[in-house]
């Protein structure tokens, strides 16, 4: 579950969580070794401290030059403790009567172990750490016993603690912000990549990504996809040629097909197999033109097409006029004059393709219109048939593609009319879409061009 979270953010974000996560772990780990070695280190003063002076009680007691009171360092506490339980000498401020260790914790210190005892024991306030060691020959032993005061020292490590704790969230958030901004600015190249990928497959354009100066993983990236590049647009341009070829070449043969027929036809040879033919090879040259048309279009990347300021509703009138005697109607919208700017041939063809493919569909009519807007012309197709699905609507602008429905269901187009009418309108910076018919059944091209 957790692994399926960070999949779901950014890779930047994912770093960022890894590698904060990282320090703050390495960050706590720290602080406790931190800790651990400076409270070590503070009792370990204290110890030797308290050593050093048990040791010198205790060359007293053997050399049997005790003074009384006994000498102490600092704020000490030191008693001498015979066999009996009874003190038999202290320093300054230390009770001469009661000893500082009950016999257990006595026995606990000669033994080793540091003792914490309340400091009212030696009638001071917080805690005192005691030790002890035997002096003295065996027959008469006596017990050293020296506590020094550590309400410093816990006060200290208190501090330390608190500092440790409170420092702690906003070291990790500043340095989440700084890993933000550093990880930030070392995926920028990667960033720049990708727009500059997305750019490129957008655009027909022959564009390379820029390779960045430093020799890296970055570097070697760019300059892979742009041998990449280099191979799809070289095979683009072999498919290109190759489409381009293929059409040129079958004009001549099925222009000659036709003649033949043609002559038969009107020599009244073959039948009705002349007839038949003849439509089988208009489709077929119809389709060779539609390739070859594609193919140029396709290519001729850095030749973008003459643009002028036409009249877009005059096109309409004039596309309307070839259809007088379609099917069924073709009709144009009331209004003023449009004008867009672009290749007024172009234009006709992206007009005349819509339009075939209104009559074709069409129940009862077909209606041209256009309309200013932004500057721009938007013109609309609009037929009363069966439609399209909504899903379906960008498809349809594949070369060759086929519709289930009823829309599909006709000989009369070469799959490619819709494939054109986009490649012709990119070329002019224009775009168009498929879109419901707004007053019933039936479908709308819209077609918006530059101003």
């Amino acid at each position: 579950m957790r692994g399926r979270r960070l999949q779901g953010l950014s890779l930047r974000a994912r770093l960022m969580v890894l590698g904060v996560t990282g320090v703050a772990l390495a960050l706590a780990l720290g602080s406790l070794v931190l800790y651990a070695v400076l409270t070590f280190t503070v009792n370990r003063t204290v110890d030797d401290g308290a050593i050093a002076s048990a040791q010198a009680v205790s060359a007293m007691v053997s050399e049997n030059t005790v003074p009384n009171p006994l000498p102490v360092s600092g704020s000490q506490v030191v008693q001498i403790v015979d066999g009996s339980g009874a003190v038999v000498s202290a320093s300054v401020g230390a009770d001469r009567l009661t000893p500082l260790l009950r016999p257990p914790e006595l026995a606990k210190a000669l033994a080793g172990e540091r003792i914490s005892i309340p400091g009212a024991r030696a009638g001071l306030s917080g805690t005192l750490r005691a030790m002890a060691v035997q002096a003295g020959p065996p027959s008469a032993s006596r017990s050293i016993i020296v506590a020094v005061p550590v309400n410093d020292v816990e006060q200290s490590q208190r501090v330390l603690r608190m500092t440790l704790l409170l420092a702690y969230t906003p070291l990790v958030v500043v340095m989440a912000l700084i890993a933000w901004r550093v990880i930030g600015s070392t995926l920028k190249p990667v960033e720049t990549l990708r727009s500059g990928a997305a750019r490129i497959s957008g655009s027909d354009q022959d564009e390379r990504l820029a390779v960045p100066e430093s020799a890296d993983e970055i570097r070697a990236l760019a300059l892979t996809l742009n041998d990449m590049l280099d191979r799809l647009a070289a095979a683009r341009g072999r498919q290109r040629a190759f489409v381009a070829d293929a059409a040129h070449e079958l004009r001549s043969p099925l222009t000659s097909m036709r003649t033949q027929l043609e002559v038969a036809q009107h020599l009244g040879e073959g039948g009705e197999l002349a007839a038949n033919l003849l439509a089988d090879v208009d489709r077929l040259s119809t389709l060779v033109e539609d390739l070859l048309l594609l193919a140029r279009a396709g290519s001729d990347t850095s030749h973008p097409p003459v643009r002028e300021s036409v009249d877009v509703r005059a096109l309409l009138v004039a596309t309307a006029d070839r259809y007088a005697g379609a099917r069924v109607p073709v009709s144009v919208g009331d209004g003023p004059a449009v004008y867009a700017n672009v290749n007024s041939e172009e234009l006709r063809r992206v007009l005349a393709n819509l339009a075939d493919n209104a009559v074709r569909h069409a129940s009862l009519n077909v209606v041209l219109a256009v309309r200013a807007e932004d500057g721009g012309a938007v013109l609309t197709v609009i037929d009363d048939g069966p439609g399209i699905p909504a899903d379906e609507r960008e498809r349809v602008f594949e070369r060759f593609a086929r519709l289930d429905d009823a829309r599909d269901r006709d000989a009369g187009g070469t799959g490619l009319g819709l494939a054109i009418v986009k490649e012709l309108l990119r070329r002019s910076d224009g775009s168009v879409s498929l879109q419901d018919n707004p007053s019933g059944p039936g479908l709308a091209a819209v077609v918006r061009l530059p101003a």
